[in-house]
């Protein structure tokens, strides 16, 4: 892991995918099978207004020392990893939860978490997204389905959720306009 990415300047947008590993075939006929082989993970594209050279000048050096897709970071996207609930205290899991499950008891809520928010359990590098909203203490609903055991009383990052993820692929390029401002677009995929 090579460290955070940086906060500064923000992104202008981000596109959010969730990607999701299917088998299927289609007959003549029309007829399609689909087998889920299990695995999701999320990837990001995002966008900065255009900069300075000086301006860029910190991300281009973080993203040179990436090696291209050879590292992972984390980074904390706001427009997707800030709670839309009001929820505060220190939520913690409330009893185990296995492999493949998509409820997780959890205890220590005040207020609401909201259907769309991310989680992330201590113990994992994955992010989870809630779908349901959950007033209090009680079971969270999650997708996809933990790739990972969580233990009684595992911290539940719920604001600020940070993402681990890498470069998407091994070339970065920037366009450098006129005035020597810079346009640049990240893509990233969730290192799970």
């Amino acid at each position: 892991m090579s460290g955070t990415y940086p906060t500064t300047p923000i992104f202008s947008t981000i596109g959010f995918r969730s990607v999701n590993y299917n088998l299927s075939s289609q007959s003549v006929s029309g007829r399609t099978q689909v087998r889920n082989i299990g695995g999701q993970r999320f990837e990001f594209s995002a966008q900065y207004t255009r900069m300075t050279r000086s301006e860029f000048a910190p991300i281009l050096v973080f993203t040179m020392a990436q090696r291209g897709s050879a590292e992972t970071f984390t980074i904390v996207l706001p427009q997707i990893s800030s709670k839309s609930g009001d929820a505060s205290g220190t939520i913690l899991v409330n009893g185990a939860a296995d492999i493949g499950a998509t409820t997780v008891g959890v205890d220590g809520v005040t207020g609401t978490l909201k259907a769309g928010d991310m989680v992330k359990f201590a113990n994992h590098s994955k992010v989870y997204m809630l779908t349901a909203d959950r007033a209090g203490n009680g079971n969270i609903s999650i997708q996809p389905a933990l790739r990972v055991a969580v233990p009684n009383d595992n911290a539940v990052t719920f604001d600020s959720v940070p993402f681990t993820v890498r470069l998407n692929n091994d070339v970065q390029e920037f366009n450098l306009g006129s005035a020597s401002l810079v346009d640049y677009e990240i893509d990233m995929i969730e290192a799970v």
